[in-house]
């Protein structure tokens, strides 16, 4: 996450703004690394997250809201007593690092005016909060103890005197001149590369790094020290002119990184969300990572058991193809079998071997060897040649039945990942978990301890600019739902052409140009395909749809239908009701 200290730096620009002067009146601690300090300024609440997390350190304001821990934890009875009810003065940023100060006025508990500071350190792993009491440079106590055998430099518990963290031998890119840069160059043998400006300077992450040698290098691949001096120097002094808070994210809506400017190394590959304000941002950016991570962690067995599955169809394949490939020479063994017949009279009992004439072949005089078995009659070797032949005509009939079977399996298969990785909510696992079990893919277990039944999802429900309706199936079980039970004879059926995806309706007898074009996008976008920049999309008439007998949910085939080339990306350029 590019949480790095610039970003810093315009976010603390915003806090000074929006919370000093404000009265600390609420502090909860709804996870063990994450206070919330609820503000009252000018008769408004407002709520400042803190997260000490490893993966999503951060801070900023949020709506969200959060269920608190039964039990109070030591260290949020300690910011209680010290700091509920203070003032905050200011908020302050160290060294254009990862590390911000909150500075509190409050009474102490022989009620004199005392000062703290809340120390954050947002730097991954090594994430902290510490109370710290400024007449004496005390810790009062900090979210995550660190004791001597964890680190030599500073230990962080009650009572000991705070120490930062070892300060960076980077160069302030707000305040560098050009012979700092160009000694620290020299010194440290620095390589000009897409990691240059992140391995000199303090508060630059790669992300922005990548960026300023991408501007640099688009015109000049060489560029001299003075014109990357200039660059960073232009930079500074453009970044509260050019500030452009965005959420990157890719087609298909999956959040991947933030900024404070516009990058243009992600512009080219992701889709940009922008915000007005950068504590809206984290706030939508977190909340969205971290629903896509829960709902990753809760679908990955499903993952794995379809995968799984499909490796096993897969072999299943494989010797099935090897199995029509052997059978391939059956006909040469009824060949064989015929020509003994013929010449039955040339033959005798223990002959190893004769050559007999094809009169098969009407185009050359081709004769051919047959191979004999010594200890057996002529009949006999007959009937072993026929027997051979019978037995790879069963089995390329049976093979050509199993391998129609595991093709529509994974077809199946298929369709159910996608309708997995497409699932928005707890409750689309539930469901899709639902028709595994009842596909037999996943043991049935009655659970007696909770009887309460999955609330089925509805169908994605939207409505194209010439205000007709349109649905969109979530799994197979409500793509079956909506193309067979659902839809009038002469709705409008979509789906992408040979892939899995989902099924759509269009609720209209006479579809407009535009119509057919949104739900075409639509049923792209919600299919494998999605990332495809040129799509075929088959529609037909949901009258054309059969559902073969004992075939699995969400499988139908037809085939009098059209076909249009869309791109999935104009997706979001229709809007969800």
């Amino acid at each position: 996450m590019a949480l790095d200290g610039i970003y810093l730096h315009s976010l603390v620009s915003n806090l000074q703004e929006s919370i000093v002067n404000s009265k600390i009146d609420k502090i909860n601690q709804p996870e063990k690394d994450e206070i919330i300090l609820t503000l009252r300024k000018e008769r408004k609440n407002i709520k400042l997250l803190i997260s000490a997390s490893p993966r999503f350190a951060r801070i900023h304001l949020t709506s969200s809201v959060k269920e608190n821990p039964i039990k109070a934890p030591m260290y949020l009875m300690v910011l209680r007593k010290y700091i509920l009810g203070g003032r905050i003065t200011n908020v302050i940023q160290k060294d254009t690092d990862r590390i911000l100060i909150i500075e509190i006025e409050n009474r102490d508990e022989l009620g004199f005016d005392s000062m703290y500071s809340l120390i954050i350190e947002l730097m991954g792993r090594h994430s902290n909060i510490t109370l710290l009491r400024n007449r004496d440079n005390k810790v009062m106590e900090s979210i995550k103890h660190i004791t001597p055998d964890i680190n030599s430099y500073r230990v962080l518990y009650p009572g000991v005197n705070f120490v930062y963290p070892p300060s960076s031998t980077k160069l302030d890119p707000f305040s560098v001149s050009y012979e700092e840069l160009s000694s620290f160059i020299s010194n440290n043998s620095v390589v000009f590369d897409q990691k240059f400006y992140s391995n000199c300077f303090t508060g630059i992450s790669m992300l922005l790094s990548n960026e300023l040698y991408y501007n640099i290098t688009k015109d000049n691949s060489s560029p001299t020290q003075e014109e990357i001096y200039e660059n960073i120097k232009d930079f500074n002094s453009n970044l509260r002119n050019n500030m452009s808070f965005n959420i990157y994210t890719t087609q298909t809506g999956i959040v991947k990184d933030f900024y404070s400017v516009k990058l243009q190394t992600l512009e080219k590959e992701y889709v940009s969300i922008p915000y007005e304000d950068p504590n809206i941002l984290m706030d939508a950016f977190f909340e969205r990572k971290d629903k896509q991570d829960r709902l990753q962690n809760k679908s990955t067995d499903l993952q794995k058991l379809i995968n799984t599955n499909i490796e096993r169809c897969n072999k299943k394949v494989k010797i099935l193809n090897e199995t029509l490939k052997d059978c391939a020479e059956k006909e040469s063994f009824k060949i064989k079998g015929d020509l003994l017949t013929s010449y039955i009279y040339t033959i005798k009992k223990g002959d190893s071997e004769c050559t007999l004439l094809n009169f098969y072949n009407e185009s050359e005089e081709e004769y051919i060897k047959v191979s004999l078995d010594t200890a057996k009659t002529p009949s006999e070797n007959i009937q072993y040649y026929y027997k051979k032949y019978n037995k790879l005509k069963i089995s390329e009939e049976y093979a050509k039945v199993q391998l129609e079977k595991a093709s529509d399996e994974i077809n199946y298969l298929n369709s159910v990942f996608t309708n997995i990785l497409n699932a928005e909510s707890y409750n689309e696992i539930d469901e899709i978990k639902n028709e595994l079990t009842e596909t037999g893919y996943i043991r049935f277990r009655k659970n007696t301890k909770n009887t309460n039944k999955i609330k089925a999802s509805k169908p994605h429900h939207f409505v194209s600019s010439d205000g007709i309706d349109i649905y969109v199936g979530k799994n197979n079980l409500q793509n079956d739902y909506l193309s067979l039970k659902f839809a009038n004879k002469n709705h409008l059926w979509l789906h992408a052409k040979d892939i899995p995806g989902s099924h759509v309706i269009v609720c209209a007898f006479d579809v407009p140009d535009k119509t057919l074009e949104e739900a075409a996008i639509i049923a792209g976008y919600y299919s494998k395909g999605k990332n495809s920049s040129k799509l075929p999309v088959d529609y037909t008439k949901v009258k054309e749809l059969k559902k073969p007998n004992g075939s699995k949910p969400g499988m139908v085939i037809y085939h009098t239908n059209k076909t249009l080339i869309i791109n999935p990306n104009d997706f979001s350029n229709i809007l969800n009701n």
